[in-house]
């Protein structure tokens, strides 16, 4: 071997370890989301606590991760992904600690919280980082094709193994997952992960940063509120409404500050925005489900925790499996093509679960098993395909911002988009969700055509010089 091709290999090997490390830390951050769904009962049962505190506390983790995320992509370019990430982690680590012992309601809802916090900070800061261990960009594309999938990997396994672990010993247990996760990064990273370059040049922007976690967090609670509440009732309105005010005062500050904490236009790439909306409906699908399905087998049809989660089980090798074939059919077919054949897949498993899975007199085999197949492998093909869209030609500089970004669209799908399309029954908003997957679809196809890369070809005049994408892109996101 040359010694170039030592040196790569090398440079591939490393990749592969920070790649490993980092897909974990994604996987656990929404693990850790998901993990309180089954054992809720439970909790609520040992605290006394009412439904609404039970929302309360299901969502507490998802509404600091949602409202700081931009923010932590600020911090992670400003000071560089490797001192962000070790940052988050020990806030993560340390409230995961923490939250096994809470004698009572509000100290499990301030660790919750302070979890949130920490994992608005890692999210972002291991996209960075990851950008940074690429040997090139398509080494690059390639990581981010299933590194989409990581995040549905992370919900089921955080419903598979909440069941088992608060079967066998207690609900307390399912936080030694991220505690352990996070001591292990924080022990392996200097070892594993490259250096990232800090961007001083950067500003914080702090009122910005305040509006959009103030304004994502109110109007998120305002959504959840939904569940238990009236969309007319003071307790949904004033959140939601004072929420919607506060997005409208950073979207208008944004474009008054030098160096916004969110470039106006940045979301207004076309195949970024559809990306995300892809992301979000996707992640809004299976958040769906899981809720539906696992009251649906505990509440009507008597099964046990334990039994909820080897329910699913099938859908988690269908997640894996398909997460595997995404990266080679999205370098085959190109990423939006492959971003639309998972909406369609997805929708199909949806349809399914509406038309026959809620059936208490329908056998697991044909009346609920399809459905937990085809909507996995389809999430999984349209997270990866749409990871890549939404990351494509976003400068190295601003891969904190795209992290935050794309986590966003994670999170706020299961709690906005949920709350939209809860039509009332389970079979209907189940076929709503899967008919605007179908729409999306649709609208991503309409597009120009495809390439193997996901990206259109250059220009075939040879008098004209292509300008590189990545430029482009930043110039107009200013």
């Amino acid at each position: 071997m040359t010694a170039g091709g030592a040196k790569g290999a090398r440079g591939m090997r490393r990749h592969r370890y920070a790649f490993v490390l980092l897909g974990s830390l994604q996987t656990t951050l929404i693990f850790t989301l998901a993990a309180i769904a089954v054992p809720l009962p439970r909790i609520g049962e040992e605290f006394g606590l009412e439904r609404p505190d039970l929302i309360l506390l299901s969502a507490s983790y998802g509404l600091t991760f949602a409202g700081l995320l931009l923010f932590g992509g600020r911090l992670a370019d400003r000071y560089g992904g490797r001192p962000a990430l070790a940052a988050g982690l020990v806030v993560l680590g340390a409230a995961s600690a923490a939250a096994p012992f809470a004698p009572g309601v509000e100290a499990l809802l301030a660790a919750r919280f302070a979890q949130g916090a920490g994992a608005a900070l890692v999210a972002p800061a291991a996209m960075a980082v990851l950008r940074a261990a690429a040997a090139s960009p398509a080494t690059y594309s390639r990581s981010m094709a299933t590194w989409g999938g990581l995040s549905v990997l992370g919900a089921t396994a955080g419903n598979l193994l909440s069941g088992v672990i608060s079967a066998l010993l207690s609900w307390r247990w399912t936080f030694a997952v991220p505690l352990v996760v996070s001591a292990a990064a924080l022990v392996l990273m200097s070892r594993l992960l490259p250096r990232t370059e800090p961007d001083r040049s950067r500003a914080l922007d702090l009122p910005g940063a305040l509006l959009a976690t103030t304004g994502v967090t109110c109007a998120s609670y305002g959504f959840v509120s939904t569940d238990t509440r009236a969309w007319s009732s003071a307790g949904v309105l004033v959140p939601l409404l004072g929420g919607t005010a506060l997005l409208a005062a950073f979207l208008y500050a944004e474009r008054r500050t030098p160096d916004p904490l969110l470039p106006p236009r940045f979301l207004l790439v076309e195949r970024r925005a559809l990306a995300l909306a892809a992301i979000a409906l996707s992640a809004c699908g299976t958040a769906m489900a899981f809720v539906v399905l696992s009251l649906h087998l505990q509440q009507t049809r008597g099964w046990s925790p334990l039994q909820t989660s080897a329910a699913f089980v099938p859908f988690a090798l269908a997640l894996i499996a398909s997460g595997r074939t995404a990266g080679p059919l999205i370098v085959r077919y190109g990423a939006r093509t492959v971003t639309a054949a998972g909406l369609t897949v997805g929708a199909a498993g949806l349809a399914l679960l509406a038309c026959t899975g809620l059936d208490p007199h329908t056998p697991y085999a044909y009346g609920l098993l399809p459905g937990l197949l085809l909507l996995p492998a389809g999430a999984a093909a349209s997270f990866g395909g749409a990871t890549v869209l939404a990351t494509e030609g976003v400068p190295p500089q601003r891969s904190g911002l795209a992290g935050g970004v794309l986590n966003s669209a994670m999170e706020l799908g299961p709690t906005v988009l949920f709350a939209v399309l809860t039509l009332g029954s389970d079979a209907r908003s189940l076929a709503a969700t899967g008919a605007a997957l179908v729409v999306l679809a649709v609208a991503l196809l309409l597009r120009h055509p495809n390439h193997p890369t996901g990206r259109p070809p250059p220009p075939t005049d040879a008098s004209r010089r292509p300008i590189p994408r990545s430029k482009t892109l930043e110039k107009g996101e200013r």
